[in-house]
């Protein structure tokens, strides 16, 4: 393995096994008829993962809470919206707007755990936290390894930075196959924020137009363009703000007006929208060093055989045995 180069790989379990889920025909099932397409999917997709970025280290992140009250209570209409909806609802870049979990898809994320705890592969989550909040957390805390954040949430990519350590997103809305890797110069090209600060300027720039998957309104009146033009001329939110505030600013009367009459929305979103880097995280192991082997190989071997995944399990291992 290659030392110090290889990175901590943070996989964002619920954007991947929902994917699976949507991705992957209901008609696999286990030998006793329960759909295991979920599990098979992630299965195979952290399988793909690790043969692709060779991590040292890997955690899957929960979302032990997927609507915060802390979060509503700054915006009611975060998330109020999210009902499960088919994969074809998907926005154009592949995002899916699903949050309610699926009947059959409850007890397959009770599976996926299961058999991630008897190979030893460390999960983490924290109460009233997302799981954007415990990839946060764990790429802020990050000083040794460089960080590979694995979602179909562009909201991550806010994570993206080249110190102390640098931080990727791979993002999967259009499918692993499809994935695209995300820094700071790649988050600067596509949106037109500044590169310095390329991942808080995403999370301000997202504030600024909304972001209807998430229930948030956005300012009335700043599109997507705007929010950039504004970011890339003021650099920053804050600026922008006290550019409006300032009667002797450059800022136009109508974008003054616009942010003005906002106020009290950007101060809440702002709260809102940055993903939490202090979070209370709770490790399902002591370690979140990536076995090359099942800490429990008779209890893997057995939940092979009675989820029916045990292609899924060999090609999880094949991946193991490469690094």
């Amino acid at each position: 393995m290659a030392g110090v180069s290889a990175p901590l790989v943070l996989l964002d379990g619920a954007s991947m096994w929902f994917r699976s889920y949507f991705g992957v025909p209901s008609s696999i099932t286990a030998p006793d008829g329960r759909p295991v397409n979920a599990l098979r999917g992630f299965l195979d997709a952290v399988a793909t993962v690790i043969t692709r970025e060779r991590p040292r280290r890997l955690v899957v992140c929960r979302d032990d809470d997927w609507r915060p009250q802390w979060r509503v209570d700054l915006i009611p209409s975060y998330k109020a919206h999210r009902v499960a909806v088919p994969a074809d609802s998907a926005d154009p870049d592949g995002e899916l707007d699903v949050e309610e979990v699926p009947d059959e898809l409850t007890p397959q994320v009770d599976m996926i755990m299961e058999i991630l705890d008897a190979f030893g592969i460390a999960t983490a989550g924290a109460a009233h936290h997302e799981a954007d909040d415990v990839l946060g957390t764990l790429a802020e805390r990050e000083r040794r390894d460089p960080v590979v954040v694995v979602s179909g949430d562009r909201d991550l990519l806010q994570l993206v930075r080249d110190e102390p350590v640098p931080v990727r997103v791979l993002y999967l809305g259009r499918g692993l196959a499809k994935a695209t890797k995300y820094g700071p110069g790649e988050v600067s090209d596509l949106y037109g924020v500044p590169v310095h600060r390329a991942g808080p300027a995403y999370a301000e720039l997202a504030l600024l137009r909304g972001d209807p998957s998430d229930g948030l309104p956005g300012v009335p009146g700043i599109g997507e363009k705007t929010a950039a033009m504004l970011l890339a001329k003021y650099g920053s939110l804050e600026e922008i703000v006290a550019a409006a505030a300032d009667p002797g600013s450059k800022l136009s009367k109508a974008h003054r007006s616009k942010l003005r009459a906002a106020a009290d929305y950007i101060d809440n979103a702002t709260r809102v929208v940055r993903v939490a880097t202090d979070a209370d995280i709770n490790f399902s192991t002591t370690s979140d060093e990536l076995p090359l082997a099942a800490r429990h190989p008779r209890k893997v071997v057995e939940l092979a055989e009675r989820y029916g995944v045990s292609s899924s399990i060999g090609r999880l291992q094949t991946a193991l045995d490469k690094l």
